[in-house]
């Protein structure tokens, strides 16, 4: 759709279409919102490069998610306001669906809505290959969190494989041979990285991969106690277990406690991110520190890079250090 479309639907000029779309404040209300129904109605998209060298510019970054770790969420949000404060940037935060298409159609309205300068995609929707399709014909700049792709992209990530391998190797350390993992949800891209970390992890150590140790979650409490169950109920039961983040390691500590278990004295239990409730809890978590603070920020900077010149941003790698904390020990066989 063109703007001529918004115009004669709306029964207005074009000037007055790029006035409303522009927050204009000398536009009668009534003629803002027909002009607003007529954009939804169409689903009108502004092109970005028009906007970049009519010189509009929004001084606004939208932050889409659709994750279930509000922890995960608010260190990224953090970093996020930190640098649009630097910057004098606002943020908008937009929740999306990520069933299939309407992914893409809620985002053409956000941009029609808000006209954001550049979008801020963490996962899964990072991987959204409609969505990412749509952005590039919309000529709109967005930086990445966390993308299972990183070659031609600009963002942040961190190696989420590596780092869940050194998890294992803690827990082989202290003498754990029969080691669960709770798998993130299957959208992530963190979660298949983990995965693989985890099996390196055990092949490092001359440990069999078991199937029957690994069970699907999706990074929320309720699954990391689900999972725990299924693992506990085995014949031989694991007797440490690594959950693909936070959330789902303290669902595991809440099933080894209903049954009277003793963390860690009868099971280890590690997580991954390190949000605030991971040393708030009893015991403390063993955890990865992922710094979503400083990823939300840099990515933040890079996609305002972008914005500012056309060769401007980077993908960056952020460092990742093990949280060693009461909730591993050793394995109850090691034990003297």
């Amino acid at each position: 759709m063109r703007i001529e479309d918004v115009a004669a639907m709306a029964g207005v000029s074009m000037k007055t279409v790029s006035r409303v779309l522009n927050r204009e404040l000398n536009v009668r209300e009534e003629t803002r919102v027909r002009v607003l129904k007529a954009v939804d109605k169409l689903k009108y998209v502004p092109h970005f490069s028009a906007r970049s060298l009519a010189g509009n510019k929004s001084f606004l970054v939208a932050l889409l998610y659709n994750n279930p770790s509000a922890n995960y969420l608010m260190g990224v949000m953090g970093g996020v306001l930190e640098a649009c404060a630097i910057e004098q940037y606002n943020m908008l935060l937009c929740p999306l669906d990520m069933d299939g298409p309407r992914v893409v159609t809620q985002v053409e309205a956000l941009i029609g809505r808000s006209q954001p300068d550049g979008l801020l995609l963490t996962p899964p929707i990072t991987d959204s290959q409609l969505l990412l399709r749509r952005l590039a014909e919309l000529e709109i700049p967005f930086a990445s969190i966390s993308p299972r792709v990183q070659a031609r992209r600009i963002g942040v990530a961190m190696d989420e494989t590596h780092a869940a391998f050194d998890i294992v190797a803690h827990l082989v350390s202290l003498g754990h041979r029969r080691i669960g993992h709770v798998v993130g949800h299957p959208a992530h891209g963190a979660s298949g990285w983990r995965l693989t970390g985890y099996k390196q992890g055990l092949e490092r150590a001359g440990l069999k991969f078991d199937p029957s140790l690994v069970v699907q979650g999706e990074f929320d409490f309720e699954s990391g106690v689900a999972g725990a169950r299924t693992l506990l109920d085995l014949r031989r039961p694991p007797t440490a277990i690594f959950a693909a983040n936070d959330d789902m390691a303290s669902g595991v500590i809440h099933a080894a406690l209903e049954r009277g278990m003793k963390v860690p004295g009868h099971l280890s239990v590690c997580g991954f991110d390190d949000t605030p409730m991971s040393s708030q809890i009893f015991p403390s978590l063993t955890t990865v520190h992922q710094p979503t603070h400083d990823m939300g920020r840099l990515a933040t900077l890079e996609l305002l890079a972008s914005i500012q010149r056309p060769d401007g941003g980077r993908m960056l790698h952020v460092p990742y250090t093990l949280q060693l904390r009461d909730s591993t020990g050793p394995a109850p066989s090691a034990k003297k």
